[in-house]
Formats: C-alpha cells, structure tokens, sequence
C-alpha cells in the first residue's frame, strides 16, 4: 500500500515529500557533526547519500523535507520509519540544521506528522527511539505527549561505543 506523502502548510513552514531534488539538502544535513551526533547514520558524499534517498523512497517509510513556506529555505526532514500496516504502528523521527534549533519546529512538525499517522493512516502506535543522552530531544518527546515507556540498555554499538535507547510512544 503506498499512499502518496501529502504536503502540509503551517503559518511558516511548508512540509513537502521529498525527492531527488532534496540530495544536496539531505546530504548537508546527514554530514554535519551537529545533526549526526544524536542521528542514525550518516554520510561522506553526495554519492554515498543517494542511499538515503532510496531508503526515503521505499513503500515502508513517509519522509517529508521542512522547508520555509516558500520553498526556498530546507530546514531539515522528518517522517515515519517501517509503516507497518498490519501491526498499526511506525516509527518517528526528524532532524534539523543546527541553525533551525530551539525555533519550535520539532514540536510543529512531529505533531502534524504523528496526528497523520494516527488519524489518516490508521496507526494505533507511534514510536521514537531516542538515545539516552539526547536531552533536547526527549524533553521534546515529552512535550508532545509522547510516553516514556522504558530504556533498552546498551543496545546498540554507535561509534564503536554501547549506547542505550529510550523508546516513546503516543497511541491513539
């Protein structure tokens, strides 16, 4: 079921479907140490990132780029991650460039996108997992009525270092 991204308009911000247009915008953001402190992955080229626009571009995930309402300005992207219909549930996430930080624009953007998930695709279960240490971040979480729900210790190897998890959830 690939339902297309709709675009969203806020009184400042435009949250569009991202295409390949966006390669240079993603890659700005997925190699800046800023961005990939607290971030998944991240990418050395503009070649190597052509990675991350497949990933964006796959049946299973809904990205959006934000951007200023006239387009002009990228600010970051967000969306949700391995929609999985028959469980209802996906997972969020979203990053900025640092300029764009402490602007209100995680809280803008994060609600549109889980309130989309939740009403218009039917998701019962929204979940982000955020590392520990990315207080900005989880104090976000929490003002979005996202759920603490509990921390996965050392679960992952980032940097050839254990890192723990807290997952949120909002449910319907």
């Amino acid at each position: 079921m690939n339902t297309p991204t709709p675009t969203f308009k806020t009184d400042r911000l435009l949250i569009r479907a991202i295409t390949d247009a966006d390669l240079e915008n993603i890659y700005h953001g997925l190699s800046n140490p800023e961005v990939i402190k607290h971030y998944g992955i991240s990418f050395d080229s503009l070649e190597a990132t052509k990675e991350q626009m497949l990933w964006f571009a796959d049946e299973k995930q809904m990205w959006w780029a934000i951007c200023a309402l006239d387009n002009q300005s990228f600010y970051g992207a967000a969306g949700l991650n391995d929609i999985n219909h028959q469980e209802h549930k996906a997972e969020i996430g979203l990053w900025l460039l640092p300029q764009f930080w402490g602007k209100g624009i995680m809280k803008e953007v994060l609600n549109l996108i889980s309130d989309y998930g939740l009403n218009q695709l039917n998701l019962n279960r929204i979940e982000g997992f955020v590392e520990t240490e990315n207080t900005n971040c989880k104090r976000a979480m929490a003002k979005l009525n996202f759920k603490l729900e509990k921390t996965l210790k050392d679960c992952e190897l980032k940097n050839g270092k254990l890192i723990s998890l807290d997952v949120y959830a909002k449910t319907s």
